[in-house]
């Protein structure tokens, strides 16, 4: 579904990606593992088109396309949806309200001329109260007065309520007490069950490979280790140098 060839990413000066090579299959969790600053987020930003950073070579693929100096909406359209760090839900809006917005923005016409129309590809918002049955006691809410579990469950939610083929997540567990992270582990689960291809980036490297069926580590922007997740978890020498665990 995506290969990254021999990607090198910059910020300025600084050179964050070098020669990197991924791929994820159709319908797999891969995680993308690492410690801070290893180019986790640089990753997952230049697959979004996200600028910052530049990608000045190599090619990212999506289906077969290229997609590497594509616009961030672009991207989005073709069904690429990432879940930042910062979650960036509104705060001052309800749960509902929340979810709503994702609507309004699936039925926009994207810049490639395709016309996206409610309940093309994405959840309606009573699918999405069934996986989340938390979103939907807490449905008239302010998103802000949400804890952080339940704020990033709305994250994600609002990203399924529109095309995605390709969901993105970018730290999920960041702040999470541990047994948040198993609600909302269990959460992303179960949307991996449902089909779903998956690109987690997590630090807690534990946690990632409870669920991911491939694994990549980085360190300082290239690659050190490419294999299953269980692989990974034999494997005593990449885990202490390289995620400490």
């Amino acid at each position: 579904m995506l290969t990254l060839e021999g990607v090198d990413a910059y910020y300025d000066q600084s050179h964050i990606l070098r020669d990197l090579s991924v791929h994820v299959e159709e319908g797999e969790v891969c995680t993308l593992l690492g410690r801070n600053g290893a180019g986790k987020t640089t990753t997952l930003r230049a697959i979004a088109g996200a600028r910052p950073p530049d990608v000045r070579s190599g090619q990212i693929r999506f289906r077969g396309e290229d997609i590497t100096d594509a616009a961030t909406e672009d991207v989005s359209s073709m069904g690429i949806a990432l879940v930042p760090e910062e979650r960036r839900i509104f705060p001052n809006l309800s749960v509902e309200e929340n979810l709503h917005l994702a609507d309004v923005a699936r039925n926009r016409s994207n810049t490639v001329g395709r016309s996206v129309t409610m309940g093309e590809g994405g959840m309606t918002t009573a699918e999405v109260y069934e996986e989340f049955p938390r979103l939907e006691e807490r449905a008239d809410q302010r998103a802000g007065t949400l804890s952080g579990g339940e704020q990033q469950m709305l994250a994600i939610a609002r990203t399924l309520k529109q095309q995605t083929d390709l969901l993105m997540l970018d730290e999920p567990y960041e702040g999470l007490a541990p047994q948040i992270i198993a609600s909302v582990e269990s959460a992303i689960q179960r949307i991996a069950d449902s089909g779903k291809t998956i690109l987690l980036v997590e630090q807690n490297a534990v946690a990632a490979m409870n669920i991911a069926d491939r694994a990549y580590v980085l360190d300082q922007g290239e690659l050190v280790f490419a294999g299953g997740a269980e692989e990974l978890r034999g494997d005593e020498e990449i885990r202490e140098r390289y995620l400490g665990v």
